[in-house]
């Protein structure tokens, strides 16, 4: 009989997006193909502590003060969950993780570098990729670089809007024109998000987004725009699935809107012409090797009347049920959302094999150094 791979999958954490990483770790553990791997449940609380005992059921409680706590070693010779405060608990041996970890910590580059120091295998993109994809700031700063077209935007540390107000209003209203959208610059899910179309909203908003994030980004809104969004997969030679159209139910596709209400619809495959699926598909191949992504992206755009394609956002662990975008996208292009849990995980072991043959000491042929 095969060695079944041994999978942690990760999901919760210190993040404003900690309930929607449960719902996307309970689809990927569902749909798992037991017959191939050992599925190893794995939470993370929102004080940070790590379980591995009933954990579906205690992250939705939030009762979790009697668990015993485990952590996974940094040691690159062991692959295991340690527990803790209990010296007759087997330890939880892993062959590759995958983390559904949105948001802070877990999207942003954070623990991909606790799974870089363990030499482990890991779903999705590494500490580069993830931290720079995650940060709305410098996202549009490297990928402007790359010559990808954006829509205007002024970002603003919480110090210097405490410092001075009115000034850094004045400054914004200068450079963009309502309505504006102001956004935490690392959380995702449209949490913290809001449309501006006065003076009077904007310090609201800005107060509003400076709750979850040290430096927001207020960018300049466009009317009469469709919301594109179009799923990459791969490592070095990346594919992009067919875009999806986002159809808000609101002003716009708001964290109510997405999860509480479900006014939103999606069109998929979007109702676009060849010409302008194929762009689409070459700025999100571009944008995810720009950012030196590897494994999964959904890149997000805005089209024009015009048909002009203009990126928003990147979403390196974007939502992973099997009614998210991502696996949607994927299936109308014609792969199923379990064999797209096949291919991620091979991708992750295929990125650390890769990674491994490289040299990681060097000797010079002369002393030139003594």
């Amino acid at each position: 009989m095969s060695h079944k791979l041994r999978v942690g999958v990760i999901m919760g954490g210190r993040s404003g997006e900690h309930e929607v990483s449960i719902i996307s770790g309970e689809s990927v553990i569902e749909s798992l193909d037991k017959n191939k791997y050992e599925v190893i449940p794995i939470g993370i609380t929102k004080s940070g502590k790590w379980i591995a005992d009933n954990v579906l059921n205690e992250l939705k409680s939030g009762n979790n003060k009697e668990l015993v706590e485990k952590i996974l070693t940094p040691d690159p010779t062991n692959h295991e969950l340690v527990a803790l405060d209990d010296q007759n608990m087997a330890n939880l041996g892993l062959d590759v993780v995958f983390p559904v970890l949105h948001g802070t910590y877990g999207e942003d580059g954070a623990i991909q570098g606790l799974f870089e120091l363990a030499n482990i295998p890991y779903v999705g993109s590494g500490v580069l990729g993830s931290s720079v994809a995650m940060d709305k700031v410098t996202m549009k700063k490297v990928v402007i670089w790359h010559g990808i077209e954006q829509v205007a935007f002024k970002s603003l540390l919480k110090n210097e809007w405490l410092n001075d107000k009115e000034s850094n209003i004045k400054q914004i209203e200068k450079e963009l024109t309502y309505p504006v959208f102001v956004k935490p610059a690392n959380l995702g899910s449209s949490v913290g998000i809001n449309k501006v179309k006065s003076k009077d909203e904007l310090a609201k908003a800005i107060d509003i987004a400076f709750e979850f994030d040290r430096k927001i980004i207020i960018e300049q809104g466009l009317e009469d725009i469709k919301e594109i969004e179009c799923a990459v997969l791969g490592n070095d030679e990346p594919r992009a699935s067919l875009p999806g159209e986002i159809i808000p139910g609101d002003e716009f596709y708001s964290y109510q809107d997405k999860y509480i209400d479900g006014k939103s619809k999606n069109e998929i495959p979007a109702k676009l012409d060849e010409k302008v699926i194929k762009e689409i598909q070459g700025i999100a191949i571009k944008t995810f090797k720009a950012l030196d992504l590897s494994g999964m992206a959904r890149v997000d755009f805005f089209l024009t009347k015009d048909n002009k394609v203009i990126l928003n956002e990147v979403n390196t662990i974007p939502g992973f049920t099997k009614i998210s975008m991502y696996s949607k996208l994927w299936q109308a292009s014609g792969l199923e959302y379990s064999d797209l849990l096949d291919e991620l995980i091979t991708l992750a072991i295929d990125r650390n094999k890769a990674k491994n043959e490289l040299n990681t000491s060097y000797k010079p042929k002369t002393d030139w150094y003594k």
